[in-house]
């Protein structure tokens, strides 16, 4: 579970609520689930880590409609199609944006992640471990140090490892885009847009999710939603990403790696467009 002790020093900034019995921890303050709301899901950018006004908060200043942030540090679809309040939630939103996420951060046949801390590696599956018999997996607590570390040892044998990871990425995807109903957008917000191939770890492309996904990926969810969204930052958003964040000296690295103000004033703009033009559709 995403702790309020989990976030340290960081707590105070997000007044972190629940939503019914759900187990995970959302960014405040609580919205009202009793009217007309626009759901927001996704993982750290939704959540808006480090950013005082995420774009689903700006959204919400921009259309005068009820935007509820949904979004969860490092998640993946695995932690919200284990919360059925959070499934409900989206099903009677008026419309749900669902952010695009990697597909390190999944559940599948080679290794279990936490079910709410995605980035969390648990076990490596015995289908795993025959791949990779050289590898001792107890040296590994998080999904990417893992991925990196065995596309360094045999990048052969890695890629069939991430193709694994595609598939339950889409398996998965679809699954959620199932339960949660038609009425949704897909947000791709990164710093590059989706490629025809995966990008390798050690490639630029890495530095920022969604890793491993593809453009065919992505066309493949295009007929159970209502659209595609894309949202590349400029340079000079990209540029200015370490202004304006509000975060503990002892964390400029972590926010480092985050796509700043600007771009998330960016991805309102992209994003109220679309979604004004679905609500009147």
């Amino acid at each position: 579970m995403m702790k309020i002790e989990t976030l340290g020093d960081e707590a105070s900034l997000y007044t972190p609520c629940r939503y019914g019995n759900a187990r995970l921890l959302f960014r405040g303050p609580r919205r009202p689930l009793d009217g007309r709301y626009i759901a927001f899901v996704g993982g750290t950018e939704t959540y808006g880590r480090f950013i005082s006004t995420p774009f689903p908060s700006l959204v919400e200043e921009r259309l005068g409609v009820t935007c509820v942030n949904f979004g969860c540090i490092n998640a993946s679809v695995d932690a919200f199609l284990n919360e059925p309040v959070i499934l409900n939630a989206c099903r009677q939103s008026e419309l749900t944006v669902v952010e695009i996420t990697g597909a390190q951060n999944l559940s599948n046949r080679f290794f279990t992640v936490h079910p709410r801390r995605n980035d969390r590696f648990l076990r490596a599956s015995t289908i795993m471990r025959a791949l990779y018999p050289d590898i001792d997996f107890t040296e590994f607590c998080f999904t990417r140090h893992m991925l990196t570390s065995l596309c360094e040892t045999d990048p052969e044998r890695f890629a069939i490892l991430r193709e694994e990871l595609q598939i339950a990425w889409s398996a998965r995807t679809r699954q959620f885009l199932a339960e949660i109903g038609p009425r949704t957008i897909l947000l791709w917000f990164a710093d590059h847009l989706p490629s025809d191939t995966p990008a390798d770890l050690h490639s630029d492309r890495a530095t920022s999710d969604p890793l491993f996904v593809t453009r065919k990926m992505i066309d493949g969810l295009r007929p159970l939603v209502r659209g595609v969204v894309m949202v590349q930052p400029t340079a000079r958003a990209l540029a200015r990403r370490g202004e304006g964040l509000i975060l503990p000296p002892h964390l400029s690295a972590a926010a480092a790696t985050m796509l700043g103000v600007g771009a998330h004033d960016e991805a309102a703009t992209a994003l109220t467009g679309a979604l004004q033009s679905s609500i009147a559709a």
